[in-house]
């Protein structure tokens, strides 16, 4: 099963597994966005859940693989100045140096390269914009035994539970590291900023 059929399959239950127990994790990352009016690309926007935690005076771009993650993120942006595309994150559909700020919640572990969608968010991003990203991650030289045995199955249907940040982003120079802190399961989940040099 592919990435797009699984999530059209759990779009529906999605919410209900994720909202309450990424809430104030999810806005504490986003608390990270500037002042000052700006273009935000939502890569794999999902079902919305960042929608009514941003605040109004920017332009958001959301962008995630499924129709069905879409058409239930839409409800969720009528306040804000929103416009949804359904696009790969691996090949993002924007010219270069499209968006001020990139936010990447919950889909560096879900995809099958994530060094590509790291890729793909320096190249979208003009120099000196920032990267808001949670997730969950290996740390470097972590064994994780169990999360390991199970990822070849968990994989194939949701998430990744074998990525090690620090190797993704050692494959996009353009960006640096800004800050990361412990957010979620004993640190297991991050909250990252990094900035376009």
């Amino acid at each position: 099963m592919n990435l797009g059929h699984s999530y059209t399959l759990i779009a529906p239950f999605y919410d209900a597994a994720l909202m309450a127990a990424t809430r104030a994790q999810r806005a504490r990352s986003l608390a990270a966005l500037p002042r000052s009016p700006a273009r935000v690309l939502l890569t794999g926007v999902g079902t919305g859940l960042d929608l009514p935690l941003l605040p109004q005076q920017h332009r958001y771009t959301g962008i995630d693989l499924t129709h069905a993650m879409l058409q239930r993120a839409l409800p969720r942006a009528a306040r804000l100045d929103f416009h949804c595309v359904q696009g790969d994150a691996e090949r993002l559909p924007f010219p270069d140096h499209s968006f001020d700020q990139v936010v990447l919640h919950l889909i560096l572990a879900v995809l099958p390269d994530p060094a590509a969608c790291l890729r793909e968010t320096a190249r979208v991003l003009a120099p000196g914009g920032g990267v808001l990203i949670f997730d969950k991650f290996l740390a470097p030289g972590q064994v994780a035994p169990l999360r390991r045995l199970l990822n070849p199955l968990v994989r194939r249907v949701a998430t990744r539970l074998d990525v090690v940040f620090e190797e993704v982003l050692a494959t996009t120079p353009q960006l640096v590291l800004q800050s990361d802190q412990p957010a979620l399961a004993g640190g297991w989940f991050r909250l990252i900023r990094l900035q376009r040099i």
